[in-house]
């Protein structure tokens, strides 16, 4: 059986920026800490939350390393290492290991996509490149390049290959990945509106976005039902779906950002070709905040 990275929530942390759209490296460790205070079960670096696809490659593996140290083992770090040009993430997954990193997240190919046979292929291949346990991302909505279970089932068959973050919504096809691969593959909902369906279908837990701005109600969700709390899990779950939804008002990090900084932390703007929330969104996120005391 492989060995699990972590179960719970994990938070697809913000990278915070400067004026100047540097990243500041001390509000980052100020998050990290706020995370793992509450509750967060693992820091999840460099991903789509983390704006690393606007990284330059020195600063894409000075985040992660800065990420390992902070971090300083008390949860695991999960590094974004993903491309869709395979020997490009072959490099960035060496980068991430000598920086430190417990595991590695690795998208499906964008743009240029490719076929299942292409995806086993890529992924096996970055399997081999590492002995780092791997996490793969299904986001077909930004990438156009979706895993389906039979591809997970070849994929499973790879010792490195531990799970997948999915986020293709379709829960139907996260039960056929569960019931064709059973323990080779754990499966983290990639939807924070999705955690508790995929915790009863076997799901160890969820890459969150939620979590930058309520660490330790995410982390509940995910505790309360693996301790025979359904209810009470679903419940919770229930009552932040307002919330979540305005998490997602735009493309991912724009409000999710600005929530961290109504939450007193000079997060920042997102880099181009992002741009910040319209008033109305502003407005909607603002309220859902303040049902829960988030907004300083």
């Amino acid at each position: 059986m492989k060995k699990t990275i972590f179960t719970g929530a994990g938070v697809a942390i913000i990278t915070p920026m400067n004026e100047d759209d540097s990243i500041n490296y001390e509000l980052l460790g100020q998050l990290i800490d706020f995370q793992i205070d509450n509750g967060t079960d693992a820091i999840i670096i460099c991903g789509t939350t983390g704006e690393s696809s606007t990284m330059t490659d020195e600063e894409h593996v000075e985040a992660i390393r800065f990420a390992v140290k902070k971090t300083a083992g008390r949860v695991p770090v999960i590094a974004g290492a993903g491309s869709n040009h395979t020997s490009y993430a072959q490099w960035m997954s060496k980068q991430a290991k000598d920086a430190g990193a417990d595991a590695l997240l690795h998208v499906t190919p964008y743009y240029n996509k490719t076929s299942q046979a292409g995806l086993v292929k890529h992924f096996m291949t970055l399997a081999d490149t590492t002995d780092l346990p791997v996490i793969l991302y299904n986001v077909p909505s930004r990438t156009g390049c979706n895993i389906t279970p039979a591809t997970y089932k070849e994929l499973s068959k790879h010792p490195n290959i531990v799970a997948t973050k999915e986020a293709n919504g379709n829960l139907s096809a996260i039960l056929e990945t569960r019931y064709l691969c059973g323990e080779d593959l754990d499966i983290y909902s990639g939807n924070d509106d999705q955690i508790v369906p995929i915790l009863s279908l076997g799901g160890k837990g969820v890459i969150s976005v939620l979590s930058n701005v309520m660490p330790k109600e995410a982390h509940d969700i995910c505790q309360l039902f693996f301790d025979g709390k359904v209810a009470e899990s679903a419940a919770l779950q229930t009552k932040l779906c307002g919330l979540i939804q305005a998490l997602f008002c735009d493309v991912n990090p724009i409000p999710v950002k600005e929530a961290v900084s109504l939450m007193g932390y000079a997060a920042g703007s997102c880099r181009l070709p992002l741009v910040g929330l319209s008033d109305a969104n502003k407005a909607r996120l603002r309220g859902e905040m303040e049902k829960f005391g988030l907004v300083k």
